[in-house]
């Protein structure tokens, strides 16, 4: 793992605020050295030196993450998220080698007042906060634009690019997609495992496909320059967002489903598809998804079957990464909000061993640096990495964003 950035002056989420008066203390879990490090690599020091070359030279985007840091005791999980202020992992960033990230913030959870999440105010009051805190220190930047992550590059710093999981909370208000792209929002999904007023979710019974309000959705996300995300999305959803838009989409976190077969993975088509249109599957790293036959207990092996797999059907050129982690018992977030994140329909199909994390892939200060690993050992050259840990994501962006 990396050395902390030298931009980063130790700044702790909301130290600005005093703790206890202005918000109620939880005792958090550890950013670093949560888990032991991955030992499943085995570079020679030329290999070693070339992986930490390519990770701190290079332009290196995490197409889905959520940085925030959970509470050691996930008991109090939903007493910590009904305060509406979760902690960015400064300290974590600081040490992961990423030039930018697109944080989902709470999505499915955003629970502050109530219980099913996705509530409007609720979205608006957590980015606001969120992005208060940015402000009150000089490491990690928000990130509108290209430029943004360009200035992250030249300067040392982070590029922390706001996004969602979908768009329930606009309801039937396209407008509202103005007001979050105001925020500061720069990627949605359409559905999160539920059917909402744009489309179908990947949980539901039957798939009705993008809703002629989705229709209007998408055609006013491409008018203002916010990325599309087909992650949650129900088969025929995806199928009818790729031909909506005349933007390319992304898959921002996902795997083959050919690889292994529940909701969760994209089927061929959908990822052929989204390629032919010019966009890019980003591969997931969430506890229990992206497993394979060969690796049936969850590592960076087992979701690296799903990346070679997608290398295969449509090219390196359409591949990156999102590996969906964050600072803290992802296992023991899935446990808690099971039915808010429709886990039971996603996962469904196959049985599978439950693993305490993700070894290699347990969080956002270490998954580039054993993807990139990876990659070196295994023989892909300096422009094949360029491209699937940063530079297809930015080829998209430039004909999404303005």
């Amino acid at each position: 793992m990396l050395e902390p950035a030298k931009r980063y002056t130790g700044y702790t989420a909301y130290e600005y605020l005093e703790a206890g008066v202005d918000y109620r203390v939880f005792e958090y879990d550890k950013q670093i050295g949560r888990v032991p490090e991955y030992a499943g690599l085995d570079l020679t020091t030329e290999q070693a030196e070339r992986a930490r070359r390519l990770l701190t030279e290079e332009t290196v985007i995490s197409l889905h993450e959520h940085v925030q840091v959970f509470p050691k005791d996930m008991g109090q999980l939903r007493d910590h998220i009904r305060q509406g202020r979760e902690p960015t992992g400064y300290e974590g960033l600081s040490r992961s080698g990423l030039t930018a990230v697109f944080d989902n913030g709470m999505d499915g959870t955003c629970c502050i007042s109530s219980d099913a999440g996705w509530k409007y105010q609720d979205v608006l009051f957590d980015l606001g906060v969120r992005m208060a805190d940015l402000a009150h220190q000089d490491f990690v930047i928000k990130g509108e634009s290209l430029a943004d992550i360009r200035l992250a590059a030249e300067t040392g710093r982070v590029a922390h690019v706001f996004a969602l999981e979908a768009s329930t909370m606009i309801e039937n208000e396209v407008d509202r997609l103005d007001v979050l792209y105001g925020f500061g929002v720069r990627q949605m999904g359409i559905a999160y495992s539920e059917a909402n007023t744009l489309g179908s979710g990947l949980k539901e019974r039957g798939d009705g496909g993008l809703t002629y309000f989705g229709e209007r959705a998408v055609a006013r996300m491409n008018k203002l320059g916010i990325a599309i995300d087909i992650s949650h999305s129900g088969d025929r959803t995806c199928l009818d967002t790729i031909k909506a838009s005349t933007k390319p989409v992304f898959i921002t976190h996902a795997g083959a489903r050919a690889v292994w077969p529940t909701n969760r993975m994209k089927t061929d088509e959908t990822i052929v598809e989204c390629a032919r249109r010019g966009g890019v599957i980003g591969l997931e790293a969430a506890p229990h998804t992206t497993l394979s036959p060969e690796h049936p207990r969850h590592s960076l092996e087992s979701v690296m079957d799903h990346f070679v797999y997608c290398v295969d059907l449509v090219g390196i050129e359409h591949v990156a990464f999102g590996p969906d982690t964050l600072f803290g018992d992802h296992v023991g977030l899935h446990k808690a909000f099971a039915s808010n994140l429709s886990l039971g329909q996603a996962h469904a199909g196959v049985e599978y061993e439950e693993v305490p994390y993700v070894d290699g892939l347990e969080n956002p200060a270490e998954c580039f640096t054993n993807i990139i690993g990876w990659l070196v050992q295994h023989g892909y050259s300096d422009d094949e990495i360029r491209m699937v840990v940063g530079g297809n994501i930015v080829r998209v962006l430039e004909e999404v964003w303005f």
